[in-house]
């Protein structure tokens, strides 16, 4: 797989993310569903825990990119949900210390919602992946 980022302009950059990139070369697409912080049971976790729920939500996430011998490496896009948009970026760090290492910066949205589907979860993420 190929990819090209299309940034017309530099900022987005700097928060971790191409405006756009073209995927070239491809051979499987992975749509993955919104991925939360809730234990093997689906039971949340850390709750009023912003920080917490990140982490267990981008742990979640890579565990089903491994159920499809994929990594991060492989997300093409991301869609982001938070219920407090201010703490969440407050603790997007964690994407950089997962995205950095690996050069990763796909295109990304993020999005303050009322409520997420199970009481106490803040954070949820979605994404597209390719190889």
């Amino acid at each position: 797989m190929q990819r090209t980022a299309v940034n017309p302009w530099g900022w987005s950059l700097n928060l971790g993310y191409n405006q756009g990139e073209i995927i070239e070369g491809h051979r499987r697409q992975l749509i993955c569903a919104g991925q939360t912080a809730v234990d093997e049971t689906g039971a949340p976790q850390f709750e009023g825990d912003m920080r917490g729920q990140i982490a267990l939500a981008l742990d979640n996430l890579e565990a089903v990119l491994a159920g499809a011998d994929m990594g991060l490496g492989n997300i093409i896009r991301l869609s982001v949900f938070v219920t407090d948009m201010d703490e969440a970026l407050k603790n997007f760090d964690l994407f950089g210390q997962r995205f950095g290492p690996i050069q990763c910066a796909p295109p990304m949205t993020l999005l303050e919602v009322n409520r997420l589907a199970l009481p106490g979860l803040m954070f949820e993420i979605e994404a597209t992946a390719a190889d």
